[in-house]
């Protein structure tokens, strides 16, 4: 089968696309027949060898295919040939075929395409767990997301919403407005400005009362998550998600103990891992409000498998517009 291969860790261009044996799923394993696999920012870092899960080299990229489960192993009853899912591999997606634990797979709906599965996967389970499980959101909260124009601060804002809280957009180009507005954001914050230490809580201050939020997303780090600490209302929760914006932050304990608010950390791959059940009821409800209207993905441009190095181009330069999609016909 085609795949793309990494022989050994470093840039985009180091890697190939080429044949390599079919897989054989284990007796708990599907076999799963790739349509779709989503370009993320995660698999730069893999690919680079700084994630914090190293695969052994040679191994194919890509995380969460969407596809046709082509067989099953002897232990497997869940699925059969021919259901369409969501297949949460580690690696592997970025080839025509890939194997899978049963239990990190997903059966679809059936009004949602390939495209949009991949599309959702990794963002909208990641967004769904920062704010059902890590900051245990409320109806009538106010949520402030960082970064709200990327993959899971677009998802975060679709389901805060769809959660019952209201919705705050934090973002470093203006150009993104429009896109965030459209994922259901109440009003726009400016990251870029030359004082975000204050003038990161005066924005927020303006649009919500003279208060601040009481829950934050963070992917980013560096200067904005010092900033977006001093943002937090009495008893709020940030969910630290990732750094993005380099700088690892620093916090001082005692400063958690003056507000009474809270700092934690996702790694959403734990939970697959830790927590099935967990994870099958978010996308149940994920799939539940997709079925429904309430939510879609980022608009979708659609990459051939073949053409996977200039999707990840875009995602390391930051020229990509919403979400990039590699297609296995």
């Amino acid at each position: 089968m085609r795949a793309v291969i990494v022989s050994e860790f470093g840039e985009i261009e180091a890697t190939s696309l080429g044949n390599v044996p079919d897989p054989v799923p284990g007796p708990d394993e599907v076999l799963v027949s790739t349509r779709a696999a989503a370009v993320n920012y995660v698999d730069l870092l893999v690919i680079a060898g700084t994630y914090q899960f190293r695969p052994e080299c040679p191994f194919i990229p890509g995380k969460a295919p969407a596809g046709v489960v082509e067989a099953v192993g002897e232990e497997v009853d869940r699925f059969k040939v021919g259901d369409r899912v969501l297949a949460m591999a580690e690696e592997g997606g970025y080839a025509e075929q890939v194997t899978v634990a049963a239990d990190q797979c997903y059966r679809l709906p059936a009004s949602m395409s390939f495209a949009d599965a991949a599309a959702m996967a990794l963002v909208y389970d990641t967004a769904w767990v920062a704010l059902r499980d890590r900051a245990r959101i409320r109806e009538g909260e106010v949520a402030l997301v960082l970064g709200a124009s990327g993959g899971v601060g677009y998802a975060a804002l679709q389901l805060a919403r769809a959660m019952g809280a209201r919705t705050l957009a934090g973002i470093s180009r203006p150009e993104k407005a429009g896109l965030v507005l459209d994922a259901g954001a109440e009003a726009v914050i400016d990251l870029s400005v030359p004082d975000l230490r204050e003038d990161l809580r005066r924005q927020v201050y303006a649009v919500n009362q003279g208060r601040g939020a009481d829950v934050i997303l963070d992917p980013l780090g560096g200067d904005i998550f010092d900033a977006a600490l001093r943002v937090l209302a009495w008893r709020g929760r940030m969910v630290v998600i990732g750094f993005a914006a380099g700088r690892i932050p620093v916090i001082k304990a005692n400063y958690l103990l003056l507000k009474n608010i809270e700092v934690s950390g996702l790694q959403v791959s734990d939970y697959r891992k830790q927590t099935p059940g967990t994870m099958q009821e978010c996308f149940n409800e994920i799939f539940s409000l997709y079925e429904v209207g309430r939510i879609k993905p980022a608009p979708i441009t659609r990459f051939p498998l073949e053409d996977y190095r200039s999707a990840l181009i875009q995602v390391r330069d930051r020229t990509a517009h919403g979400r990039l999609v590699l297609t296995v016909e």
